[in-house]
């Protein structure tokens, strides 16, 4: 499965902080359960490897990958743990060297006109666009689509149920990047029939 295929999965990427080892495989197969089969761990907790490889192991129909990778040796330990992608904040050479020649597909952040430029340099034209709200919104995806016609992003970072409708209308948006649909709450008191509703919520954004 290449970057582009984990895009198309679904409407939204979840992307998801776990903090209680027990809450990894019921948040996931209620996000599954509501239609976002691409999960994106981050690499932000303690726990979160072990969250990758119960996922990996006993999620029927997740495709799980890791967030938060930001060095090369990280690529190798997500994929060892199960994860089928990875995702960045940003992007550098050694990152970039390591993730074209390893087999874990990644999607690299960018922020600027010069990171999509450096970034498509090194061979990747799908990016996430982060932190998206706060860089320029919509209004910046929309002016990226004429001198990178060829680039399909996945704004990540202040998106949420209200704004992703703006960002799915344009056409070189592929997904959006979230985690409204696993609110603090909800997860704390183990609400997981609440997260599949808003999980399916999302997925019918652009349905």
């Amino acid at each position: 499965m290449n970057v582009e295929e984990v895009m198309k999965l679904a409407t939204v990427i979840p992307v998801i902080r776990i903090d209680r080892i027990e809450d990894a495989v019921p948040m996931a197969r209620a996000l599954v359960a509501g239609g976002l089969r691409a999960l994106e761990v981050t690499l932000r907790t303690p726990v979160a490897l072990q969250a990758i490889r119960l996922i990996a192991a006993e999620v029927e129909g997740a495709v799980v990958g890791a967030g938060t990778v930001r060095r090369p040796e990280q690529l190798d330990e997500v994929a060892a743990a199960g994860a089928r992608f990875a995702v960045s904040p940003g992007l550098t050479r050694e990152l970039a060297l390591a993730a074209r020649d390893g087999d874990l597909p990644l999607l690299p952040g960018v922020a600027s006109a010069s990171e999509v430029m450096a970034a498509t340099d090194m061979g990747f034209d799908r990016l996430k666009l982060f932190p998206a709200m706060e860089i320029g919104g919509p209004r910046l995806a929309k002016a990226f689509s004429g001198p990178f016609a060829d680039v399909k992003f996945c704004p990540t970072g202040g998106v949420n149920l209200a704004n992703a409708p703006e960002w799915l209308a344009l056409p070189n948006i592929l997904c959006v990047g979230g985690s409204w649909m696993i609110p603090a709450d909800k997860v704390a008191a183990g609400d997981w029939k609440a997260i599949e509703t808003l999980s399916a919520q999302a997925a019918a954004l652009r349905a």
